[in-house]
């Protein structure tokens, strides 16, 4: 069986312990994805440009610059789609770790069939907007004082880019696509994190907090709670 190295995926590893790390590259080119491991923070910026991965593996514990960082300074420039590894399994770690922008946590020591189901699911949920979009493929709505384009990860508000990270943008364009609809937690966490993501449905809260600090209530719309339900983008008639 021959594999089509140019259309393989490919993975970039970044952990400090190379046992861990072999073996997690070991069962990826089993499932006949490319890998690079690296063992710290500043190979791992390198390489993301210089290996163009369709997904990070991160560690947070890194020698000099840590995890942290690391999704901090990818998510400035890219959404390539970012999954935390770490032993650290309080649900503090794990939202700050989200609220970075990474679209997933695992706690070491995890399985590694699932570290590639979620490999896997993840992949499937990142489309990456393609170099030349013309107006048929563009994903974007549209309301007053507010403009999400999902299809270059961009927020204009009030005439001003947001920065925001991918995973709350994802949300806020998921919710204004459906004006009115009203979604609960897990329904949230299914569609944007998606089905396979075994998490807290407070990462949607603490998403829906992020959102309101940047996207204030409109005259025309806002993002609202349903108490004992869940959220909804309320738009008021005529908008």
């Amino acid at each position: 069986m021959v594999i089509d190295m140019v259309n393989k995926q490919k993975i970039l590893i970044v952990d400090d312990d190379n046992n861990i790390a072999e073996l997690i590259a070991l069962y990826l080119t089993k499932e006949c994805f490319e890998t690079l491991i690296v063992n710290d923070g500043e190979s791992a910026l390198t390489a993301v440009d210089s290996f163009a991965p369709s997904l990070i593996l991160l560690d947070l514990m890194l020698p000099g610059i840590d995890g942290y960082q690391v999704c901090r300074e990818v998510r400035a420039k890219s959404a390539i789609p970012i999954i935390m590894l770490s032993a650290k399994g309080e649900i503090f770690d794990k939202v700050l770790g989200l609220e970075l922008g990474a679209d997933d946590y695992m706690e070491k020591p995890f399985d590694s069939k699932e570290l590639v189901a979620r490999v896997k699911a993840v992949l499937r949920r990142y489309k990456p907007s393609p170099a030349a979009s013309t107006a048929s493929n563009v994903k974007s709505v549209e309301y007053p004082d507010l403009i999400i384009n999902l299809t270059n990860y961009s927020v204009i508000y009030m005439g001003k880019t947001i920065d925001m990270p991918p995973k709350e943008l994802e949300l806020l364009y998921f919710l204004a696509s459906s004006p009115n609809h009203v979604y609960n937690r897990e329904q949230l966490l299914d569609q944007i994190w998606g089905y396979e993501y075994i998490g807290d449905t407070r990462t949607v809260d603490v998403h829906i907090k992020r959102l309101r600090e940047k996207i204030k209530d409109h005259a025309s719309w806002r993002i609202n709670t349903v108490w004992g339900v869940g959220y909804k983008f309320e738009v008021k008639a005529g908008v």
